[in-house]
């Protein structure tokens, strides 16, 4: 009997997945537990390993394709199939396969025909190819469809205040998907806001068709989309990948979410710069990995996160909810993009401790060899586009955290010190905050603590 191949579900919050690269090709022997596919999710990368052994005999899902999870993406038989099945035909089943999602909310009872029979029951019917289609008028309504979503769209939703009800699904049987929302949300106010056409009631028995009712007259007009912008030259066309979408789509939601400001502090590195230039080549030795300046930075966040512990928060309706454990996202720039391994409850570790689990999520991050549970829970997150020359920017919050350190590039600089010019290693640093729960004097005052730690740096390293 073949062994279906699921798309797994890597968390809570994970609602979808894209197949990236199919490891082997319809025909081949796989072995279980080798991998056999690789996804993209909104969290993290991963190889996906093979639940049994035999023969990849149907590939439903191809590359660069997102379903839900627990949905079949392949089939494994024991024994090579006599005509392999083209992937074009396996296609139509990939959706079939689908378990009903638990979280499918009921739509309203049918209400009886003056037949007798249920005049709600062919409201929204399911095609052979999977396809949902609309039976009568009533159906296409929101408020007589089902609305079938993930704990990730209801979670957008109630962030933002959506009725789902007014948002149209474009997956299987008007399932609403987060580029769905996210599409809702995009969308001009006159444009979410409008409401349909309001239709006359059906004609008496005998009588001629009526016609739609008109809009108002006192109804503005809706907005004209301008003409497309036509460019001349030569072009190429390249889809984004599924971790470039995923990045837009958060980094979209951020700015829509949280009111950022942003602050810019000058630090002096002397202290910091000459424990790392004396005591380099020994913590290598003794702890065979680099001393970096990151572990630095990580400190003196997390001194200044016990002081004002605002910044290990998240927002929750009107409520805001209070982080213990101070976990710190790391940003890695990867060639595809960017991810953010966390350093758990780095308040509880030591130079060392911070130092060795830095490089490890590093390291561990640009191989894709990252665990789920390693880009999760994060409370604060630091990023370093100092390493490529810049001095200073304003990142965007890391949704839900309420706040974001930019390190800038560290470089020697003339400043005045005891009213003469010397030369000094600076930094600039930038802390993008929520504007929402903290106000601009505590967002100085923490990074006051910040640069005080680092300026009096006495914490040895080895």
């Amino acid at each position: 009997m073949p062994t279906n191949v699921i798309m797994p579900q890597m968390g809570e919050s994970i609602a979808e997945g894209t197949v990236t690269k199919w490891l082997k090709k319809l025909g081949e022997r796989v072995e279980r537990d080798e991998p056999l596919f690789e996804i993209s999710t909104d969290k993290v990368d991963a190889e996906i390993p093979s639940p049994a052994a035999g023969i990849l005999s149907k590939i439903l899902v191809t590359e660069n394709q997102t379903v839900e999870v627990n949905a079949v993406v392949a089939e494994i038989d024991g024994e090579r199939p006599s005509t392999p099945m083209p992937a074009a035909d396996t296609m139509q089943q990939a959706t079939s396969v689908r378990p009903a999602s638990p979280e499918t909310i009921a739509a309203p009872a049918p209400v009886s025909g003056s037949d007798g029979s249920d005049a709600g029951a062919s409201a929204i019917a399911l095609s052979p190819t999977g396809a949902a289609s609309v039976a009568d008028s009533a159906a296409a309504s929101p408020l007589a469809r089902t609305i079938r979503s993930s704990p990730l769209v209801r979670r957008l939703a109630k962030e933002n205040h959506v009725d789902l009800s007014l948002v149209q699904g474009t997956g299987l049987g008007g399932r609403i998907s987060k580029k769905d929302i996210l599409a809702y949300l995009a969308a001009p106010p006159a444009a979410v806001g409008a409401q349909a056409p309001v239709m006359a009631p059906p004609p008496a028995a005998g009588s001629l068709p009526a016609s739609p009712v008109p809009v108002p007259a006192g109804a503005p007009a809706p907005p004209v989309a301008p003409p497309p912008m036509v460019f001349a030259g030569a072009t190429q066309v390249v889809p984004m990948t599924p971790m470039r979408k995923q990045i837009a789509e958060r980094m979209v939601l951020s700015r829509r979410t949280s009111a950022h400001v942003t602050t810019v502090f000058e630090v002096e590195m002397t202290r910091v710069f000459d424990a790392r230039a004396q005591q380099a080549a020994e913590f290598e030795r003794r702890n065979g990995i680099k001393l970096t300046f990151t572990p630095f930075f990580v400190r003196a966040s997390v001194e200044a996160i016990k002081q004002y512990p605002i910044f290990n928060a998240s927002v929750e309706g009107d409520n805001i909810l209070y982080k213990r454990d101070v976990n710190i996202g790391i940003a890695v720039a990867l060639e595809t993009g960017l991810i953010v391994p966390v350093v758990k409850q780095a308040d509880e570790k030591n130079f060392l401790g911070l130092a060795r689990a830095v490089t490890d999520l590093a390291e561990r991050a640009r191989s894709r060899r990252l665990n789920f549970d390693e880009v999760q829970g994060g409370t604060f997150t630091i990023t370093n586009p100092g390493v490529f020359g810049s001095l200073f920017g304003t990142p965007i919050i890391n949704q839900p955290q309420v706040a974001i350190l930019g390190v800038g590039v560290i470089e020697k600089r003339a400043v005045i010190r005891n009213d003469a010019i010397a030369i000094r290693p600076m930094v600039y640093v930038a802390l993008s905050f929520d504007h929402r729960v903290i106000d601009g004097a505590v967002a100085d005052q923490f990074m006051a603590k910040i640069k005080t730690v680092l300026e009096n740096w006495s914490e040895p390293v080895l």
